[in-house]
């Protein structure tokens, strides 16, 4: 039997799977949890939150976030893709960093606006 907590949502509901894959919610849980373990058993994948340097602003570090799920095993890769950029500012909050993060279809964006510094 394995047990998972769901991050679908705020009440992080109990999901247990047995050895033959069925999966029940505890009693505080909604159908959002199975499916949360569906994709978690069979392909788990994150919205993932870092920085990047910007330069020309009046701090050095951009906040950014992948703009939907990634698949865990890409994570370190992405990272490391991720540590090699710099941007420079100007920058609004929503403007695309890196395209495409290894083929996922998935793109590191800006979370804040940074305007430029002077």
């Amino acid at each position: 039997m394995k047990e998972l907590i769901c991050i679908t949502c705020p009440k992080g509901c109990r999901l247990m799977i047995d050895d033959a894959g069925n999966i029940s919610v505890g009693s505080e849980g909604c159908p959002r949890g199975i499916e949360y373990a569906k994709k978690e058993m069979t392909n788990p994948t994150r919205v993932i939150t870092s920085t990047v340097r910007i330069e020309g602003a009046a701090i050095d570090r951009l906040p950014v976030k992948t703009d939907m799920d990634i698949p865990k095993g890409c994570i370190p890769a992405s990272m490391e893709l991720l540590d090699k950029v710099t941007v420079r500012a100007p920058v609004s909050t929503g403007d695309v960093i890196v395209h495409d993060i290894l083929g996922t279809g998935a793109n590191w964006v800006a979370t804040r606006t940074l305007k430029q510094a002077g």
